[in-house]
């Protein structure tokens, strides 16, 4: 039976690398991949970008609007069969869009993996990443580690190489002076209270 599966992890965690290698793997043996990406998602456009520079276009940027079953169910109609359905930060797409991708998987029995974060720099859930919670066939944690070598947990907003704690959930990584480091939960916090006080004095 083919499933939806969840792939994440904090920032760095070599999520759209692994995503990549999978593309490859599925594609030295002859087989058909499609990738989705967010169009919210404005790092590199329609590409998708490797912290390792490796580089590959996204076939679909997925808006809210869109319907990812009907996108798929065309494409197999007009190019045949599909291997394996990729998606790049799945964080960033609506509920609706993770039941189209359930559908996806069961009815249409192409498997799709999701890739993306699972919570904020807020510790808040993303919408596209509760919903692959509740409903993903399997989920996997991709590790990596805090600066200080303890396993990262959660992700901390930068901006102009400082930590912040307030401000939309959605700034794009690498955009305009945002950038993110992921965080174990003790610096995470150790952060937030520097943050805080550094407030309370202005």
């Amino acid at each position: 039976m083919s499933k939806l599966y969840f792939r994440y992890g904090a920032m760095n965690s070599g999520k759209s690398t692994n995503l990549m290698q999978v593309a490859y793997n599925y594609e030295e043996r002859g087989m058909k991949v499609k990738i989705f990406k967010p169009q919210i998602d404005a790092k590199g456009g329609n590409q998708l970008v490797s912290r390792l520079g490796v580089v590959r276009t996204a076939d679909f940027a997925v808006q809210d609007e869109d319907n990812l079953y009907e996108v798929t169910e065309k494409w197999i109609q007009s190019e045949g069969k599909i291997n394996c359905i990729l998606v790049d930060e799945a964080q960033f797409l609506r509920a609706k869009h993770i039941d189209e991708l359930l559908k996806v998987a069961v009815i249409l029995k192409v498997p799709v993996i999701c890739y993306g974060l699972r919570t904020d720099f807020l510790m808040n859930g993303f919408e596209g990443s509760e919903r692959l919670l509740l409903l993903a066939h399997s989920i996997e944690e991709l590790k990596t580690i805090c600066t200080c070598g303890k396993k990262a947990l959660l992700n901390g907003r930068k901006i102009n190489g400082e930590f912040v704690f307030e401000g939309e959930q959605v700034a794009i990584d690498m955009v305009g002076d945002v950038e993110y480091q992921s965080l174990c939960a003790d610096c995470y916090f150790k952060y937030r209270k520097k943050a805080s006080e550094k407030n309370k004095l202005k």
